[in-house]
């Protein structure tokens, strides 16, 4: 039987937490087989988290012989990691368990160095922490998981479910996934990436620039049918000269900015309105639905409709 080990740190997300063995815990063979043994592990008999105490059965020793070891999220992400926890990591390792982080818990994982130089994701809200911590990383905040072989990272919250679903196709096929994906009442694959829950923020520019006005103006007059040209001129510029201000003021072009823009009001209109796709690609300012699409699947990683079915208010 293949054994999981689940590493609670203290102050460990709950939910986190709960996710492989849920997912692992009930995981049934065709022969009615359990496939997985999963163990609650801790560097101390008891963690918080938050708003009530783990109790774990197993120490560090758990992970000495775990095929799996799964790193769940902790409140605080960036706090320093025991250094027996990131020994016994390594160790490990190094014997080819297989690690797999949840939401936060890349932060623990790429504290042992383990992740250096390979792809990982985290929660999008601690994408620029990440990067300050870990620059060896290849960080992609855009997507679900990320699969490099013996080390898994997944994006917050439900991603983890994603990535346990991942593994469970890896280790017994789809069939036993999808059962899994039932009982969990989830889809065995879910469309687009991490990128359609993140808001597309506005590069700013530096509040009193001379930049403020005609970003005003772009933001309120997005739905037109605006070329470089017509921004420039709004601007009293020439285009090369909105050009090189746009780069030192925001680190971004005007038309890149618009379209930005537009994406923004697009997302809000498929959430709160019954307006077909293309009706609200035109609203917006965008010449075609082809454009229009390609757009919003740059921006948001999946398509118009799904994020509506996704995101639509009720």
């Amino acid at each position: 039987m293949h054994q999981v080990a689940v590493l609670a740190l203290d102050n460990v997300v709950a939910f986190d937490l709960a996710t492989p063995l849920e997912v692992f815990g009930r995981v049934r063979l065709p022969d009615g087989a359990r496939p997985y043994d999963v163990r609650v592990c801790a560097p101390t008999p008891e963690v918080s988290a938050q708003a009530f105490t783990v109790r774990a059965d197993h120490g560090l020793e758990a992970l000495e012989t775990a095929g799996t070891i799964v790193l769940p999220g902790c409140h605080g992400a960036g706090r320093p990691v025991p250094e027996e926890v990131l020994t016994a990591l390594r160790t490990a390792a190094s014997r080819g368990a297989r690690i797999a982080s949840i939401c936060a818990g890349a932060f623990v994982l790429a504290a042992t160095g383990l992740l250096d130089g390979r792809r990982a994701t985290t929660h999008w809200l601690g994408a620029d922490q990440f990067r300050a911590m870990f620059p060896a990383v290849e960080l992609d905040p855009g997507v679900l998981y990320v699969d490099e072989g013996q080390f898994l990272t997944s994006a917050g919250a439900a991603a983890g479910l994603d990535l346990c679903l991942h593994l469970l196709r890896r280790d017994h096929g789809s069939v036993v996934a999808a059962q899994a994906a039932r009982l969990s009442v989830m889809p065995l694959e879910r469309e687009g990436g991490q990128a359609q829950f993140i808001v597309p923020e506005q590069p700013p520019a530096p509040r009193g620039s001379e930049l403020e006005p005609l970003l005003r103006w772009l933001d309120d007059n997005a739905g037109r049918d605006l070329t470089l040209e017509a921004i420039a001129g709004r601007a009293g510029m020439s285009t090369r000269t909105l050009n090189r201000r746009f780069r030192e003021q925001t680190g971004t072009t005007p038309l890149q900015w618009l379209h930005l823009a537009r994406i923004r009001r697009a997302q809000h209109l498929l959430e709160t309105t019954t307006h077909a796709v293309d009706r609200i690609g035109s609203q917006v300012g965008f010449g075609s639905p082809t454009a229009f699409r390609d757009r919003f699947k740059r921006v948001v990683g999946t398509s118009p409709h799904s994020y509506r079915r996704s995101f639509r208010s009720r």
